[in-house]
């Protein structure tokens, strides 16, 4: 039965559905008849009834987005005074203290303004007009992140208990298979300590992805190599434990090069820093940033982002499998940090 693509009437305009029985078989329609722009928002395995529950072939529904045409470049003033929602009174207000006080607002944390004002070119920014400090600070802000570390075909997802680890690798397992038509395999592994993760084996399913229980005698033969390989762990133990020990032989041992720490952005900050401090004694390598859309201080992310050695992945701005992925790290926390220099200066 070839797939179908209906409008949905359930979701808002822009939104696909397609009825198929692959993974394949969905990259291809998707490809097809809406485009390499298309964004995959969820993946379902489709209920049957009767006797088709037990000798049908699997269906699964997708749910794809096409997004709005991308509007003209406008022009570079234009651009300017849209980085920053600076109300034309503020525009001619010399940044001066305001300028600290937004950036704390905005949730920057102590130890980068301290940076900040100690830079070379901090006085000349107190002395320009506030929404043009805030665009040239966005200009050094995204040069200081310097160059993202390539993710290697490896990986394995760590993190503490309640941090999404789970879902933040759905998301990029989704990616990876919708997006960019690679094949992969998953593995799930619990040294013993339970790792249930129910929702993985069904979303994998979904996918057509291998996902295996992993044990130690486990061999991967070169025929059934994937492109990529993926690991879910169980929540992060205490260092210099057994169990931090045994995590460290296996990560070695089957080489896997990336390790993606996940980290809850709305802990507090002391929370954040014991976290990222115990993914480094990992080996750390990347960094995603779940649970944004509770978090309204997105500045607070920057000590991470610029002082960290983790190279940013990717932002999860949603609970879902997939869908709600921003990869371009630092932009996104650039304009939400600047979204909110209006209000730090009318408040």
């Amino acid at each position: 039965m070839p797939a179908t693509a209906l409008a949905s009437t359930s979701a808002a305009p822009g939104t696909y559905r397609f009825e198929v029985g692959s993974t394949a078989e969905a990259v291809s329609v998707i490809q097809t008849q809406l485009g390499p722009e298309a964004r995959v928002l969820s993946v379902q395995a489709s209920t049957r009834r009767g006797f088709g529950r037990l000798f049908g072939a699997p269906r699964f529904t997708v749910i794809a987005e096409l997004p709005a045409p991308v509007q003209p470049e406008p022009a570079p003033e234009v651009v300017e005074r849209a980085q920053s929602p600076i109300r034309d009174s503020q525009l001619g207000l010399v940044a001066g203290s305001r300028l600290p006080l937004v950036l704390r607002r905005a949730g920057f944390p102590e130890r980068l303004i301290g940076r900040l004002e100690a830079s070379p070119g901090w006085s000349r920014a107190l002395s320009r007009p506030l929404h043009v400090a805030m665009v040239d600070l966005a200009r050094d802000l995204r040069a200081a992140a310097g160059p993202l570390r390539p993710l290697p075909e490896r990986v394995a997802f760590l993190g503490a208990s309640g941090v999404g680890r789970t879902t933040a690798l759905c998301k990029w397992l989704s990616r990876e298979v919708f997006m960019r038509g690679r094949s992969g395999r998953v593995w799930r592994v619990e040294f013993g300590r339970p790792n249930p993760a129910p929702s993985l084996d069904v979303f994998c399913e979904a996918l057509g992805v291998p996902v295996e229980h992993y044990a130690p005698d486990m061999t991967e033969s070169p025929a059934e190599a994937a492109e990529f390989h993926l690991a879910d762990l169980p929540c992060l133990p205490a260092t210099g434990t057994r169990e931090a020990r045994e995590l460290t032989q296996f990560l070695d041992k089957e080489k896997f090069a990336g390790r993606v720490l996940v980290l809850n952005a709305a802990y507090d900050a002391e929370a954040l820093r014991e976290a990222y401090a115990r993914g480094r004694d990992f080996g750390a390598t990347h960094l995603v940033c779940t649970h944004l859309d509770e978090t309204p201080r997105w500045g607070r992310l920057w000590e991470f982002l610029l002082e960290g050695e983790l190279s940013p992945l990717f932002l999860s701005t949603g609970p879902g499998l997939t869908g709600e992925l921003e990869t371009d790290v630092l932009d996104r926390v650039l304009a939400r940090s600047l979204s909110l220099v209006g209000e730090g200066v009318h408040s």
